[in-house]
């Protein structure tokens, strides 16, 4: 298997156990929900790029898949 490929699992595990503590806090304020989303937002853009090879694909794909992204933050940050 290739080097990437074990860091982006380990990257993976890593961002998923950060989530589940951050999620186990005694206080949930917006900052932790907003890193929560970004750790998300993160472990979403490692599996699209790496795994589902959108790194090899067309500009557009990459720039729509970006502004759905920044759109969806926005959007969870603002209703927040």
């Amino acid at each position: 298997m290739k080097k990437s490929l074990l860091f982006t699992y380990g990257f993976l595990i890593l961002l998923t156990l950060s989530t589940a503590l951050i999620s186990n806090a005694s206080k949930i304020s917006s900052l932790l929900v907003l890193l929560i989303i970004g750790f998300s937002i993160a472990k979403f853009l490692l599996v699209a790029f790496q795994f589902m090879e959108l790194k090899k694909a067309n500009p557009f794909w990459k720039f729509s898949l970006s502004l759905f992204l920044g759109l969806f933050f926005l959007a969870i940050f603002l209703l927040k």
